[in-house]
């Protein structure tokens, strides 16, 4: 069968280097926006997108699709990946107790925030995987991110960009109806996709500068049973076999409730690890978030029966990041 197979039983299940090869020729975006782009697939937000969004807004209604920022978050140290450590530097016990050098009687409080750049919700930058030693539109990976950080593709770029239609697909809803929670290992196909899009109705359609959404249930069981392997442990997720949809779609961004948006274990036999994301971002130039939390979007769409909303999503303007956090917004 094709290396470029949509359906996972044609797999080639021991030659993750040839699949994963095809569909990043396949579907490789390389000087589609000219050889000085740093924004891959989100140059597809234009500004009449942006309008068809904000004429989504009716009731005026917000709500954050961000986890939250604290030690108790799901990080387990893997490769150096710590929960957020919030540190007060100034409090209120200092300012009854006259410890703070203000005149007539004002006081205040002070804090920082020590935390890796994706340790909760969070979008991956271009800079942050590369195929074969080549980062986003074919340049070398030393070349883009040094130790000064991403010198090309860094996160600061897409600051003003990330405001458009976002379309939420409740896969889990969708084919788990009674619980709502794909199993771990469930590899969401380009035909589970559109079967989604079809079962939701018109508002799921998706196109050229939306942001997908994909709900999978993951981090509702994780609230539910704790966090045991949320960070880097199986999970669904999206397919291989689905990274030509994603292209075809012209989606700008796709966000996932999961730690690593696709499915987990990867699907092949031999070692292999996060091959969509090998593709998709380096190649494709498509920008992933991960660990966004749908659960409460989920109801407010099933209820209102619209799946689109107006989304705003900018990362933090963090110069030379290969990622940032976020409080994603959905308004309706």
């Amino acid at each position: 069968m094709s290396s470029l197979t949509e359906d996972p039983a044609g797999l080639d299940r021991r030659n993750p280097e040839a699949e994963i090869a095809a569909r990043a020729e396949a579907y490789r975006n390389w000087g589609r926006w000219g050889e000085d782009d740093a924004l891959g697939t989100l140059n597809f937000i234009d500004d009449a997108k942006r309008v068809e969004a904000a004429g989504l807004v009716s009731e005026g209604r917000v709500i954050s699709l961000a986890q939250s920022f604290d030690t108790d978050g799901p990080q387990k140290g893997w490769r150096r990946r710590i929960n957020p450590v919030h540190t007060m530097t100034d409090t209120g016990t200092d300012a009854e107790r006259g410890n703070q050098p203000f005149p007539h009687g004002i006081g205040g409080a002070d804090d920082y925030i020590t935390m890796p750049l994706q340790c909760s919700t969070q979008w991956d930058g271009l800079g942050h995987i590369f195929d074969h030693g080549m980062a986003w539109n074919g340049r070398r990976a030393g070349d883009v991110v040094t130790s000064d950080g991403d010198l090309v593709t860094g996160v600061e770029h897409a600051a003003s960009v990330i405001v458009s239609r976002g379309v939420l697909l409740d896969v889990a809803r969708h084919l788990s109806p009674d619980t709502g929670e794909l199993p771990d290992g469930y590899g969401i196909t380009a035909a589970d996709l559109d079967a989604c899009i079809a079962a939701q109705g018109a508002s799921s359609h998706v196109g050229r500068g939306d942001i997908l959404l994909v709900r999978t249930g993951r981090l509702t069981r994780a609230r539910r049973e704790g966090w045991n392997d949320y960070a880097g442990g199986n999970a669904a997720g999206i397919s291989i076999t689905a990274a030509g949809w994603l292209h075809r779609s012209e989606i700008a961004a796709v966000a996932t409730d999961t730690w690593g948006f696709e499915v987990r274990p990867n699907e092949f036999d031999v070692p292999a690890f996060q091959p969509l994301h090998q593709i998709a971002i380096p190649n494709m130039g498509l920008t992933i978030g991960e660990m966004w939390d749908f659960d409460e979007l989920a109801e407010a769409c099933a209820a209102r029966g619209r799946w689109d909303v107006l989304l705003s999503a900018p990362p933090l303007p963090i110069t030379g990041a290969v990622g940032s956090p976020i409080n994603p917004v959905a308004i309706f």
